[in-house]
C-alpha cells in the first residue's frame, strides 16, 4: 500500500518562465501530502527548463523527474497524456495523480482536499472551482459553480473538468492512460468524457483551490459569466465546436469496450444524429442529460447541433 496522501503531480510546460516559480513554490508548499513532480517541456525558448532544474536541485532526490520523451513539440494535451502514460504503470493503490499548469498558484490545501475526495472504488475524477486572478494575482472573481448534474452524455456538450484543478485516482489514471484521445480534444475534457462514459464518478468541488491566472497567453482561460462565455462561443462559431464533438464521438466509438452499455447506447444515438438529417438530430437532442450547464449555452448548443 502507498503512504496516505501520495500524489504524483504532472506538469507540461512551454515558455512559462514568467510565472513558473510561483507555481512551483505553491506545489512545494502543499500541506498534508507526499508529493512528487514529473514534468515535460514542449520546446521552451525561455528559462523554463532551467527554472525547473533549479527547483529539482533544491528538492530531495527523486522528488522531481524530467520526462524527455516524446521529442519535439506535441502540444499541451499530448504532453499531459504522455506524462500520464509514463507514470501510470508505477502507481500503487491509494496514489493520486494531479495535473498542474505552469502559471497558477495553488492554495496550500489543494492536494489534500483532492486526496480526501478521491476515496472509493472505480475510476474517480476530481475538479474544483478556482479564484480567477489577473497576471499580478489580483482577484477577478470565482469560476462558475456546477449547476446541473455532471456525467455522460452531458460531457459531450461541455467540459466541466478544469485542468489546473484536476486530480484522479489510480483506476481513472490507468483508464485514461490506456486510451487514445483525439488530437482536437484537451486532456482535461478527454479525462472527463472517458471517466464518465466508463461509469466512473466525477466530483465537482464547490470550494476554490487554485488562483487561476487570466493573461494573454492562457491556453484556454475562463471567461467570467454566461454572457462572456456565450459571446466567446459565438465568435468561435459552430465549426470548431462541431469538429471537436465529431472527433470525440468517433474516438469513443473506436474504444467502445471501455464504456458502459448505457453510454454506448447514448453514444450511438448522438453518432446517428451527427451522420443523419434533422429528424435523427432532434432525436439525439431528446436524450436525457445531453445539455449544457446554462439555458443560454444549451440553446446555442442545440442550434449548432441541428445545423452544424
Amino acid at each position: 500500500m502507498a503512504a496516505p496522501g501520495r500524489v504524483v503531480v504532472l506538469m507540461a510546460t512551454l515558455d512559462g518562465a514568467e510565472f513558473l516559480r510561483a507555481q512551483l513554490d505553491s506545489i512545494a508548499g502543499q500541506e498534508g501530502v507526499d508529493w512528487r513532480l514529473v514534468w515535460r517541456d514542449d520546446g521552451s525558448g525561455d528559462d523554463t527548463v532551467s527554472i525547473l532544474r533549479d527547483f529539482a536541485a533544491r528538492q530531495p532526490a527523486g522528488r522531481v523527474e524530467h520526462l524527455a520523451a516524446p521529442a519535439g513539440r506535441v502540444g499541451s494535451a499530448a504532453s499531459f497524456l504522455a506524462l500520464l502514460r509514463h507514470v501510470a504503470p508505477g502507481l500503487a493503490e491509494g496514489d493520486v495523480v494531479a495535473f498542474a499548469d505552469q502559471d497558477d498558484v495553488w492554495l496550500p490545501g489543494k492536494l489534500a482536499r483532492a486526496v480526501a475526495a478521491l476515496e472509493g472504488a472505480g475510476p474517480v475524477l476530481y475538479s474544483a472551482r478556482q479564484v480567477l486572478v489577473d497576471a499580478a494575482l489580483n482577484p477577478l472573481g470565482e469560476s462558475e459553480a456546477v449547476r446541473r448534474a455532471p456525467g455522460f452524455p452531458a460531457a459531450l456538450t461541455q467540459n466541466l473538468a478544469t485542468g489546473c484543478t484536476v486530480a484522479m485516482n489510480v483506476a481513472a489514471a490507468r483508464l485514461i492512460a490506456g486510451s487514445r484521445a483525439p488530437a482536437t480534444c484537451q486532456h482535461d475534457w478527454w479525462a472527463y468524457l472517458l471517466v464518465t462514459a466508463a461509469g466512473g464518478r466525477f466530483i465537482a468541488d464547490a470550494e476554490p483551490v487554485v488562483l487561476y491566472r487570466q493573461h494573454a497567453r492562457n491556453a484556454v482561460g475562463a471567461p467570467r459569466g454566461f454572457l462572456r462565455r456565450g459571446w466567446a462561443a459565438l465568435r468561435r462559431g459552430p465549426g470548431v465546436f462541431m469538429g471537436v464533438l465529431r472527433a470525440n464521438v468517433a474516438a469513443l466509438e473506436a474504444q467502445a469496450a471501455m464504456l458502459t452499455p448505457a453510454a454506448r447506447q447514448d453514444l450511438a444515438v448522438v453518432a446517428e444524429g451527427l451522420r443523419g438529417g434533422p429528424v435523427r438530430r432532434w432525436r439525439a437532442l431528446r436524450l436525457a442529460g445531453l445539455r449544457r450547464q446554462s439555458w443560454a449555452e444549451d440553446v446555442l448548443f442545440r442550434v449548432w447541433f441541428l445545423l452544424g
